[in-house]
């Protein structure tokens, strides 16, 4: 196929320079920074820029960029895509991205409009730190707006074809639900957990533990701003949810309750690998 990117980031320059890697589709790309093109360029994260002239060749155009300027950035090259182009994103939220594809696709019922999100990514940002290993073995979600079952199909054979362990298609709500638990929960902990004073000193006391919560404390705030304040409602959820646990444990500490203690510790230890072992019989 011939894929168009728009972005050129951790996210769309990972992706170019995986599909260029593969040799098996052609690379087109966008992004508004000419500096980020010229790197792209460098390490081979497309083929051809994308232009207005040639975005009729585009079989899938791919926007990975952020939500707010999703509608806007495909929009320059929607009125030159052929009949049957598919349009997505790797946007980090979907309900706000679906609504804008349905309202692209009354303008543009000739196109086909997909919600994906790789579920992937690292603590670092710009396409400096892109690889062509980001989506090993990574699951992709897809959100259908549009597309007939053979379409979808097409673009899951293509997203497994490219490195990603499984496809997951769901509706835009489920899947803003579950990622306000799955990651951005996990955000707000791990970026709370960092401020506490002890972190200043932690050199010579930490084990795999701390690296592993605190991995994600460091983020492009920008990007966390929109996606949390854009599914602001599901995370409130999530978080309300998180707080009154952690509640049951201090109340167990602060009343020296120890077998209070021992049951919470053993009720989420038993949830762990219930859900681990669970995980790996569904691998099997």
């Amino acid at each position: 196929m011939n894929i168009g990117i728009i972005g050129l980031g951790l996210m769309g320059g990972s992706f170019g320079r995986t599909l260029v890697k593969q040799g098996k589709h052609k690379v087109y790309a966008f992004d508004i920074n000419p500096s980020v093109m010229l790197k792209g360029e460098m390490i081979k994260a497309y083929h051809e820029k994308l232009t207005k002239e040639n975005a009729k060749e585009i079989d899938m155009l791919v926007c990975a960029l952020y939500p707010k300027y999703f509608e806007s950035a495909v929009s320059e090259f929607l009125p030159f895509l052929k009949d049957g182009a598919i349009v997505s994103d790797f946007c980090g939220i979907k309900r706000k991205v679906e609504k804008q594809m349905r309202s692209l696709l009354e303008k543009h019922e000739n196109l086909i409009f997909i919600g994906g999100h790789p579920m992937a990514g690292r603590e670092f940002s710009g396409i400096e730190k892109s690889t062509t290993t980001l989506f090993d073995k990574a699951s992709m979600i897809l959100i259908n707006v549009n597309a007939d079952i053979f379409t979808m199909e097409k673009v899951k054979k293509f997203y497994l074809e490219v490195g990603f362990s499984q496809v997951v298609i769901t509706t835009s709500s489920n899947h803003d639900s579950m990622i306000a638990y799955t990651s951005q929960l996990c955000h707000i902990v791990s970026n709370a957990f960092i401020k506490n004073k002890q972190a200043q000193s932690h050199n010579g006391y930490s084990a795999g533990s701390y690296k592993d919560l605190t991995r994600v404390a460091r983020l492009e705030p920008t990007m966390w701003t929109e996606l949390i304040m854009e599914n602001r409602e599901m995370v409130k959820c999530e978080l309300d949810e998180f707080i009154l646990n952690l509640t049951e444990y201090k109340k167990a500490i602060d009343s020296e309750d120890n077998e209070r203690l021992y049951q919470l510790l053993k009720e989420g230890n038993e949830r762990k690998l219930s859900i681990d072992t669970k995980g790996f019989k569904e691998q099997k």
